[in-house]
């Protein structure tokens, strides 16, 4: 058994020759999401990933808002804050800033994040806040019982759309690439292997780091993405980025993406294009306009849908920034004074 030393916050932790594993981040806390929800896929895979970073659990971090994903912090054995409702990227924001030190991951749904917290993602998108956002995509409000979500297709038929929605849906990778993410992402909960691949490249970001996952909803909206998880089709539907290689899928590898008469990307057969037209995939192209391309192509049907990281850029973070200015400040003026500050300015005093 590893040895272990008493840290206040945690009950155990393990010292730092210590090695780690999954059941290091093991609480004792039953898993209480509905049986065959994705949502375990996802936490196992969590799970099994973090002893990868090397980190002291007291190090790591999840926030998470309102809805089954954001359980999340009960079960993983690390600090953790169920916050409020689609507030999560907002408190996570002031922990990055005033903690350089720890990892900061938020865990939210579709309806937390692209919601009542669409606001608060979009701005630590552009801030390129030091954070690690998982959104878990079901397309449905699962916690209260299946009314129909800001990604839920167009006549999506829900509880509380019983003639069907009339809501042209989210997309999520294009709005983050318009709000100039740094990192954005896509993975699947039924594919731990690429689920995996995208969260070590995100844990390593400096900045803000979207990775959308689809996640089944066995109990409101089972099957929602049928056609990536059956083994007949998803070869053919199931686009898979590489940085750096064309953009050739299929089964045999027969689908390629060539610049359409429009700007955009269209699919091809490979065999009656030329090699050269073949788009290959820029993930670290500053200019976001060939990964909000790529954003486009997803549809209800999920005819072509990609999958992995559509940017990955590097821009200063803000927490960054933020400790400069403030070092600069102490440099330039010594140690603050609060009650100086506080009176200063624009203030008058009545009597």
């Amino acid at each position: 058994m590893s040895e272990l030393s008493l840290n206040s916050g945690l009950a155990l932790v393990p010292r730092d020759d210590a090695k780690q594993t999954m059941k290091d981040f093991k609480t004792d806390q039953e898993v209480r999401w509905c049986p065959g929800c994705g949502d375990y896929a996802v936490l196992a895979a969590v799970q099994s990933f973090l002893p990868e970073l090397g980190l002291r659990r007291e190090n790591i971090v999840f926030v998470s808002g309102i809805g089954c994903s954001s359980r999340f912090p009960y079960y993983m054995n690390t600090y953790g804050f169920h916050s409020i409702h689609g507030r999560a990227p907002a408190i996570a924001t002031g922990l990055a800033a005033s903690r350089p030190d720890l990892s900061v991951w938020v865990v939210t749904g579709d309806g937390d994040s692209l919601s009542i917290g669409g606001n608060h993602l979009i701005h630590a998108l552009r801030r390129n806040v030091n954070l690690k956002i998982l959104m878990f995509n079901n397309r449905i409000y699962g916690l209260t019982k299946g009314q129909y979500s800001p990604t839920s297709e167009v006549g999506k038929i829900t509880k509380s759309t019983p003639m069907g929605s009339l809501d042209a849906p989210f997309n999520p990778m294009s709005l983050a690439i318009g709000a100039e993410g740094t990192f954005v992402a896509r993975t699947i909960d039924s594919d731990r292997k690429h689920l995996q691949s995208v969260l070590r490249e995100a844990a390593q970001h400096k900045g803000t780091a979207l990775v959308e996952i689809y996640q089944n909803c066995n109990i409101f909206n089972d099957g929602a993405f049928e056609p990536m998880k059956d083994p007949q089709v998803r070869d053919d539907v199931t686009i898979r980025l590489e940085h750096g290689q064309p953009i050739v899928f299929g089964a045999d590898g027969d689908k390629a993406l060539v610049r359409s008469d429009s700007g955009g990307f269209e699919v091809a057969r490979t065999a009656e294009v030329d090699p050269a037209r073949v788009v290959v995939h820029d993930a670290k192209n500053p200019d976001p306009s060939q990964a909000f391309a790529l954003s486009r192509l997803d549809s209800p049907s999920f005819e072509h849908t990609p999958i992995g990281i559509f940017r990955q850029v590097e821009r200063p973070s803000y927490d960054e920034q933020l400790r400069h200015q403030l070092d600069e400040a102490v440099e330039r003026q010594g140690k603050g004074d609060l009650a100086a500050l506080l009176s200063s300015g624009d203030t008058w005093r009545i009597d």
